[in-house]
């Protein structure tokens, strides 16, 4: 045996450090092992969440199978935190490269297990206690009550799913490995989805007991815009329809056509700003109104023409027909007095084209649409309606656009403020620059059916921080009209030349809304054409208008700048009457550049 001259004392220390770093390792695989089995078994149940949720919209019908789906769900995400906020697990968030994993991983389980207990589970809980079937009107009465005692569990809900769309959008993806940060990313993106929903519940709770006539009678004015006629907001509004609202029954009182209303020689509201853009065509003319891209100041105008005739509206709402085609996927087909069968597949053909084929005389048309309003309302309000259908019919036409709501009640609006059914014009925010893209009819006709628009945003110059970044808006118009339209369409629908455009000619007069602290870098139509405009709000506006024969395409193209460190944008444009067509285009500043486009 070799001899040592090692001391004894120092022997034994040497085996104590040993012993040690012998136990440490053991120690650190050990915790490898926790941290790997506990990862893997956390991952499972995270998946196995994943796969319920789906059922859970699926059994929306019955609120009592949904409750309990949420308890099952809730088992797993409260498992996946449990399993990912041990001391162990913890203190390895603080380890370099594999720390920020970890707690991405952590923050994610939690924020998941928060907006299911805290938000999904109370809403379903009080939701159960009295059954879908609650939120649908009856006989055209619908019970306030409902909403009355939604309201502070759907706030509280809110607040939760919002705190938990923050947190997770606070998680530095930089450090993180492409699998996990992917999928940070997709959770961001369901719980922002959430965190929507439940806000919309919450202010439509708030909101609907008043506007229901829960304290005392309520006139309410609903618009309906013709998109085959383009306006800044959809259409010209077509027809108008009272609603009279009692301790939560529904009743059609009156209806009116644009006919009815006088052209008055001034405005019968001050059109402020707008009035440079529009002139005062807006505050004349009652189909005018939604020409101005601002839903609280269109309303309000529609309710002063209606004002004229005696009535007094406490609200105005706006519909389109394609957001009611998606109506009509909750009631199914609804037949009008004429034996038409109006159903979510046809509705908005034979509404905003077929019945001008059909129909010449323009009184014919109004009676048709009258027809189909009172079907359609007889419908909603009778109680035979798919409640998972209509909430997700309403959710997509709001997030297009397509829904519009104000309200003379300063409490209603404050209810209403940043909602997509507040209709007031895009603004920028810490993130995301804004284009307002405006399309409005210059035939004086409906062959704005036959034109499609395709916008694109694009980015240019990112990189980190505030650096000086161009967007670049382009926007083109295509005439699908038949060769012959000139001859082969009904004057109703070609205008017959009667506002300057010759017939089977669309006329598109478009205003490009710049966001705000932007400024031009160049601006160029295809026809070599400059540029009108103004200032609305501080915002550069620019005009311009195109004639498109059938067949032609004409495009615009715009370049802004800015120093500035916002890395999305989108621009917010007329819908149309393709609902393949969504109104919100984005575009996200990442790896340099990028783009979305409509059409």
């Amino acid at each position: 045996m070799p001899e040592t001259f090692l001391p004894s004392v120092a022997r034994r220390a040497g085996l104590v450090v040993v012993w040690v770093l012998g136990l440490a390792l053991l120690l650190l695989v050990a915790a490898v092992a926790w941290i790997g089995v506990r990862g893997f078994l956390a991952y499972g149940h995270l998946d196995a969440a994943q796969k319920k949720a789906p059922a859970i919209t699926a059994d929306l019908g019955d609120l009592s199978a949904a409750s309990a789906a949420l308890d099952d769900l809730a088992s797993d995400t409260g498992a996946a935190r449990d399993l990912t906020s041990d001391w162990i697990w913890q203190g390895a968030e603080g380890m370099p490269w594999v720390g920020p994993q970890l707690a991405a991983i952590a923050d994610v389980a939690a924020a998941v297990d928060d907006v299911v207990t805290g938000s999904a589970r109370p809403i379903a809980s009080v939701a159960g206690g009295f059954g879908v079937d609650a939120f649908i009107p009856v006989d055209g009465r619908i019970d306030t009550t409902v909403f009355t005692a939604l309201a502070a569990p759907a706030t509280d809900a809110a607040g939760v799913a919002a705190s938990a769309r923050d947190d997770v959008a606070a998680i530095d993806r930089t450090p993180l490995l492409a699998p996990i940060s992917d999928a940070v990313d997709r959770v961001g993106t369901l719980l922002t989805q959430v965190a929507s929903g439940t806000d919309a519940l919450a202010r439509a709770s708030t909101l609907l007991p008043s506007m229901l006539g829960a304290d005392g009678p309520r006139d309410n004015l609903l618009l309906v815009q013709n998109n085959a006629e383009w306006r800044s907001l959809g259409g010209i509004v077509g027809s108008m329809s009272i609603i009279r609202t009692d301790k939560g029954s529904i009743e059609l009182t009156g209806q009116y056509s644009s006919s009815d209303f006088e052209r008055y020689e001034k405005p019968v509201l001050d059109l402020g700003e707008y009035e440079t853009i529009y002139q005062t065509r807006p505050g004349r003319y009652s189909q005018n109104v939604t020409q101005v891209p601002d839903f609280p100041l269109a309303a309000r105008l529609a309710r002063e023409f209606v004002s004229k005739k005696g009535e007094d509206a406490s609200s105005v709402f706006s519909i389109d027909p394609v957001a009611l085609s998606y109506l009509l996927e909750a009631t199914g087909p609804v037949t009008l007095p004429t034996g038409d069968k109006l159903t979510s597949k046809n509705a908005v053909q034979l509404l905003l084209n077929e019945v001008y084929l059909r129909y010449e005389d323009p009184r014919q048309q109004d009676a048709f649409f009258a027809a189909a309003a009172s079907s359609v309302f007889t419908a909603m309000t009778s109680g035979n309606v798919n409640p998972a259908a209509l909430i997700s019919a309403l959710g997509r036409a709001g997030s297009e656009h397509r829904i519009s709501l104000w309200s003379a009640d300063e409490a209603d609006q404050k209810v209403l403020a940043g909602t997509t059914l507040a209709g007031t014009p895009p603004t920028n925010d810490a993130d995301t620059a804004r284009f307002g893209v405006y399309f409005n009819d210059g035939t004086g006709s409906k062959m704005d059916w036959y034109v499609t628009p395709d916008v694109q945003l694009a980015w240019e110059g990112c990189g980190t921080g505030t650096t000086p970044r161009t967007l670049s808006l382009e926007i083109s118009l295509t005439s699908t009209a038949p060769a012959d339209a000139a001859t082969s369409l009904p004057k109703y629908i070609t205008g017959g030349g009667t506002y300057g455009a010759p017939p089977g000619t669309a006329r598109t007069l478009g205003e490009v809304y710049l966001p705000e602290g932007f400024s031009v870098a160049s601006a160029s139509t295809s026809l070599g054409a400059g540029f009108a405009g103004g200032m609305v709000g501080g915002r550069q506006v620019l005009s311009y208008s195109f004639d498109l024969k059938p067949g032609d395409s004409e495009s615009v193209t715009i370049d802004v700048v800015a120093d500035t460190d916002i890395r999305d944008a989108e621009a917010w444009v007329t819908p149309t009457a393709d609902a393949s067509l969504s109104p919100v285009v984005r575009a996200s500043c990442e790896a340099g550049a990028s783009s979305g486009t409509l059409g």
